[in-house]
């Protein structure tokens, strides 16, 4: 028996990184889990690893079921056909992990307005429709469950004065999309708490080694040892998908916190221990 068995998750996202280890999961816990990115095939992507291909055939090989849907999440298309096609396939979505991301580290007086327009697009806009689409079904069982995937860059730097030495510089986009993000997963929260669908936030306590944190020069490699390992936020994330509404909802976390406090590390590092948050992200 599985902590998922019978439910419908959509992971946006999930060709590699993040979003590929909560889908491996979350079909591993028995979720039919409908995988949701852009890059269909290896090599599709110019710059970076993974695919929708891979990802399912993982998954089908160890055992799970899962399917894949092309979709751009900065489309309300795309996203009403997500949903749609994800009901088409298993039913209505019980689990929606918005994963998915696009963001360039630009100082903001080089930053290209429609590069802006796009992070925030995907970012910040993708959640809100992906959410939209799948609310009516959640609503009308009365439960479900909503996790968005945030990001330390939320976080901000304070008052000045400021140092040379930035935490994330060219972080000032992507930092105002997550606390965005952060702030909306509170009031979503509240907002449907009557139906009994719980919505979370979770961001790494450290930065996990993805083919995207390694090309942004974020850490050294996909074995760097000052890194998260990614199955850290699976199992963070898995643990906010199922827990009791009244535990968890609202929550705005950190992965190592929550796998802290639910037993599954000794010792945590990283932000919520020598870090603090702020802001929507403060512990």
């Amino acid at each position: 028996m599985g902590k998922l068995d019978g439910k419908v998750a959509i992971v946006t996202g999930a060709s590699r990184g993040i979003g590929k280890a909560i889908a491996d999961l979350f079909a591993a816990e028995g979720a039919r889990v409908v995988c949701s990115a852009r890059t269909v095939h290896e090599g599709d992507h110019k710059l970076l690893e993974g695919s929708l291909d891979t990802t399912i055939n993982g998954i089908k090989k160890a055992g799970g079921e899962a399917i894949a849907v092309t979709a751009d999440v900065s489309s309300e298309a795309d996203c009403e056909r997500l949903v749609a096609e994800a009901k088409k396939a298993y039913g209505p979505c019980d689990i929606l992990i918005n994963n998915a991301a696009l963001t360039y580290f630009i100082p903001v007086k080089d930053y290209e307005p429609r590069r802006w327009m796009r992070s925030f697009a995907v970012n910040l806009h993708g959640p809100f429709m992906m959410s939209h689409f799948v609310l009516p079904d959640m609503i009308a069982r009365k439960s479900g469950a909503i996790v968005n995937i945030s990001s330390g860059a939320a976080i901000g730097p304070g008052r000045g004065p400021y140092t040379n030495e930035a935490f994330l510089r060219g972080s000032v986009c992507y930092g105002a999309e997550k606390a965005a993000l952060e702030r909306m997963t509170q009031g979503l929260a509240e907002e449907v708490y009557e139906y009994g669908i719980s919505v979370t936030c979770l961001s790494p306590s450290l930065v996990v080694p993805t083919p995207g944190t390694v090309h942004h020069h974020l850490v050294t490699s996909m074995t760097d040892p000052n890194g998260e390992p990614v199955e850290m936020m699976a199992k963070a994330t898995l643990i906010l998908a199922t827990e009791p509404i009244d535990k968890v909802t609202g929550w705005v976390t950190y992965s190592q916190v929550v796998l802290k406090q639910y037993g599954l590390i000794e010792k945590g590092v990283g932000i919520g221990f020598d870090r603090e948050g702020s802001g929507y992200s403060k512990i």
